[in-house]
This record gives structure tokens, sequence and C-alpha cells, in this order.
């Protein structure tokens, strides 16, 4: 999948996973009471600072904040653009 931005110094562009859309006892969970995603798959990497080498590949799932990263919209395609500092962990 190619992506038509390239993150800058330390970002990284994360695709989110959706949203669960039923329990595990079977109920729908309603639009407004749904959690917003922690988890995504990692699509564009920037090329890191001078003193700081990037950890994160293209392809990782990772791990990141509630209110992480700033929402974007590019070809229908809902993503997040982030510092890799805001990113928890690597699954």
């Amino acid at each position: 999948m190619a992506l038509k931005i390239q993150p800058l110094s330390d970002r990284v562009v994360v695709a989110p996973q959706a949203a669960e859309t039923k329990t595990a006892s079977g109920l729908y969970i309603p639009d407004s009471a749904k959690e917003k995603p922690q988890q995504g798959k990692v699509v564009a990497v920037g090329k890191g600072k001078k003193d700081h080498e990037m950890t994160v590949c293209v392809g990782d799932t990772v791990l990141y904040g509630k209110y992480a990263g700033n929402e974007l919209k590019l070809d229908g395609q809902d993503y997040l653009i982030m510092r890799e500092d805001d990113i928890l962990a690597i699954i």
C-alpha cells in the first residue's frame, strides 16, 4: 500500500484498528459507547532525527495512548500521525 504522505522526522502514520462492534457475550455496542481503538498498523515511518534512530517499521502492529496523535483522513481512510514517543509497544 503506497501512501501519498511521507512523515517527517520522528513521526509515524498508523492505520487504527476498527473499534469493537460486539461484546464477548454477543451484545452490539452503539456508536456512542464505542471506545477509541488503541492499536493499529504502521503504514509510514519518518527518517528519524540525527540523535534518534527509528524503532518501528512499516507493517508493525503497535499500541498507543488513547489520545495520541492527530487524526488524518486520506483517500477515504482514517489514519493517525504521531511521534514515535507516543507509541507504547510493538505487538
